[in-house]
């Protein structure tokens, strides 16, 4: 599970695909509707949230909405489309990670892709405020 803290305009349409799936499951969890997934570290940042279950459908409505500039048809039923929640704090080290992470995985499946973005300074998903700091602790190097 890799729930992005770059912004979901940079994934290919795998990994944007795979991001909703995954972000769908980790609802689930949230919701204590299943029995693994509970301790994976990529919740870490929702179940500290004061409102986790805000947080996580404010996250897939930007998920749901770069689905939608694509035109992909993403089922909308599956959130709280509306939902809003204050944002998370994030490391500068941790968007920098995943950004390498990204580019490594689009260089192999969408080079036209990773040609276009290998030199850009990534944005932040917008639940997410980017400050001083290194990888995260819980991330799986």
């Amino acid at each position: 599970m890799r729930l992005w803290t770059v912004h979901p305009r940079y994934l290919d349409a795998k990994g944007l695909t795979a991001l909703w799936r995954e972000g769908l499951l980790a609802r689930k969890v949230l919701h204590g509707l299943t029995k693994g997934y509970k301790n994976h570290p990529q919740l870490i940042r929702f179940r500290e949230h004061p409102e986790p279950l805000a947080a996580i459908d404010a996250y897939l409505s930007e998920v749901l909405a770069e689905s939608r500039d694509r035109g992909y048809n993403f089922d909308a039923s599956k959130i709280d489309e509306a939902a809003e929640a204050a944002p998370i704090d994030e490391t500068r080290g941790q968007l920098e990670y995943e950004w390498g992470h990204l580019l490594g995985k689009l260089e192999r499946r969408d080079p036209k892709r990773w040609r276009r973005l290998k030199n850009e300074q990534p944005r932040a998903h917008r639940l997410f405020t980017i400050r001083d700091g290194e990888i995260r602790e819980w991330e799986h190097i």
